[in-house]
């Protein structure tokens, strides 16, 4: 158990049986009244976000959650096979479990897998990656009028805004924050 007076960015606790990473925190001290903390919680396996507010010293439990370097394989289908790099245990994610991330994963690729109580429930991919177009409309010299972007689609089957320059066949970097195209590689 920790106070909420120790509540940090980046920190995992558990709240109402959910396991939330602490997204932002402030500490408000009104002049009338008891002080509070005023938090924005994201909940780890839906990645849901939003705001709770609890008292100045209330105690929370603190969520380990375990972080393991994993390999990206293959998919089937729906099912996406990871490898743990150290043991060569394998597990399996849906779709689901992933979200967004399946438009930056290609194969080989290693990234963290986060685990609570022994269950996968999340990844943490690299800031960057750095995909090959395969389908994109070819860009006109002069043709700005819509903002010089494009639309492309990547080798994972990301679909993303591109500069017209872009072409088939080229390698870009996008941050997977975002799915926004940063350059070409």
């Amino acid at each position: 158990m920790i106070s909420v007076n120790d509540l940090r960015t980046g920190l995992t606790i558990e709240v109402d049986g959910e396991v939330y990473s602490v997204v932002e925190f402030l500490h408000v001290k009104p002049g009338k009244g008891a002080a509070f903390v005023r938090t924005k919680l994201k909940n780890v396996k839906t990645g849901q976000v939003f705001e709770r507010t609890f008292r100045a010293g209330e105690k929370v439990n603190r969520a380990i959650v375990e972080t393991r370097e994993m390999q990206y394989l293959y998919s089937t289908g729906n099912e996406y096979v990871f490898m743990d790099t150290e043991s060569y245990d394998q597990i399996t994610l849906t779709s689901e479990q992933l979200g967004t991330a399946t438009g930056f994963l290609k194969e080989n690729m290693n990234i963290l897998v986060q685990f609570y109580q022994g269950q996968p429930i999340g990844v943490e991919l690299p800031t960057v990656v750095e995909l090959t177009v395969t389908h994109t409309e070819p860009g006109f010299k002069g043709d700005t009028a819509t903002g010089g972007t494009k639309p492309a689609t990547t080798e994972t089957g990301l679909e993303l805004q591109v500069p017209l320059f872009v072409e088939i066949g080229d390698v870009i970097r996008v941050d997977t924050r975002t799915g926004e195209y940063l350059s070409r590689a």
